[in-house]
């Protein structure tokens, strides 16, 4: 246990006492991770803090760490969905960086083998502006190009949501377009990303409209016309009632990966009619206790999950609330608390993108989710930031 004066809204510094951590390794069967859910933690990148670069406006990656951090993930069983938005895609990480990202982790996982852990990475749109003068055809030209890029590497896709063609469609029509064209061409099954407008503004109104119900109704169009190319679709609405609606409507052979970090326990337990597989940002920050989780889950114990997996959701709603698009600020700020990595520096300078007040809540939350797996060292790093921000 740790003692540290944290700031509360009446900004005042009060003590915290810290509990003990859970082993979740030991909550495991022989620390097997044998899973009945498929489960993708997407993961985020460590920058270099020493680099001689201007932050907001060049990316510097500490390769060594962030192909480390990927190795630790998958040492706990989860796959890695790579080069998202937690890797702070389209927020400090373009895609000349994530094309060294998608190369050097697609490398890692090879090297593996005969255990080749799964990966998938994102292919979109991002290296194209969107703007006015943006076509339909330069939207699937830049689908193209990614999509080619990533199969080129061996992997596995994830097709993310695209900014451009969000502002260049004029209708429903053209995401059946853009979507058709693509999943016609792909080698082997797709995860199709709806990435939500909570998570990124710029991608209100897609597949054609505002209300999610009748964009939903174009989307399950497009699964349906190509369910043998799809292996599944994240949703990112942060809504358990509109995952669950679209689950039950699904192909068949298509599968639901929750992105919901809200309510992400339930919804992958699932109900009478059906569960949600996961790719999830939070995974990243909890990954300790979504193995032991999902390892519960699978030896049927329904109650083991709900015991460690449950206490994470106010964490996970804290570090999701919004403005939605920050919480990489969070996940990147518990892995330095658990010394994942050595700073708390961030791509773009997305370190600032959370209050100090939010940090402080953060730890109180990591603490009570019994997810800090050194409560002494994680009070040393919390008291550190701080100090920095003058709080000394």
């Amino acid at each position: 246990m740790a003692t540290i004066a944290l700031p509360t809204v009446d900004r005042r510094l009060e003590p915290y006492t810290t509990g003990a951590p859970l082993d979740f390794a030991a909550l495991m069967n022989g620390g097997h991770h044998h899973f009945n859910r498929v489960a993708f933690a997407a993961a985020h990148v460590v920058a270099d803090p020493l680099a001689d670069n201007d932050p907001w406006l060049t990316p510097a990656i500490d390769w060594e760490r962030t192909i480390a951090f990927r190795e630790y993930l998958w040492d706990l069983g989860l796959g890695v969905a790579e080069a998202m938005d937690t890797a702070q895609r389209g927020m400090g990480l373009a895609w000349p960086e994530a094309q060294e990202l998608i190369r050097r982790s697609l490398a890692a996982a090879r090297a593996r083998a005969p255990h080749h852990p799964r990966i998938a990475c994102g292919a979109g749109t991002d290296h194209l502006e969107p703007g006015p003068d943006v076509t339909i055809d330069d939207v699937i030209r830049a689908y193209e190009e990614q999509v080619a890029f990533v199969e080129g590497e061996g992997g596995e896709i994830i097709l993310m949501a695209s900014r451009a063609l969000a502002k260049a469609a004029r209708g429903p029509g053209d995401y059946v377009t853009v979507y058709e064209r693509i999943l016609s061409q792909v080698k082997a099954p797709v995860i199709i990303h709806w990435l939500g407008e909570m998570f990124d503004p710029a991608l209100a109104g897609y597949w054609g409209s505002d209300d999610h119900t009748l964009a939903m109704e174009t989307c399950l169009d497009v699964l349906s016309a190509h369910a043998d190319k799809i292996d599944g679709i994240k949703v990112s609405l942060l809504s358990k009632e509109k995952e669950v609606a679209m689950r039950r409507r699904l192909p068949a052979n298509v599968r639901m990966y929750t992105g919901d970090d809200f309510n992400y326990a339930e919804l992958i337990a699932g109900d009478e009619e059906g569960y949600s597989d996961a790719l999830l940002g939070i995974f990243d920050a909890i990954a300790p206790a979504a193995s032991a989780g999902l390892a519960a889950l699978a030896e049927g114990s329904d109650n083991r999950f709900f015991d460690i997996l449950a206490p994470t959701v106010p964490l996970s709603r804290h570090i999701f609330a919004a403005p939605t698009r920050f919480y990489k600020t969070g996940v990147v700020f518990l892995a330095y608390l658990n010394g994942l990595q050595d700073h708390f520096t961030m791509v773009g300078g997305q370190e600032s993108a959370r209050s100090t007040l939010h940090l402080a809540e953060l730890f109180r939350l990591a603490d009570k989710a019994r997810v800090l797996r050194d409560p002494e060292e994680a009070a040393h790093r919390m008291a550190a930031v701080l100090a920095v921000r003058g709080l000394a």
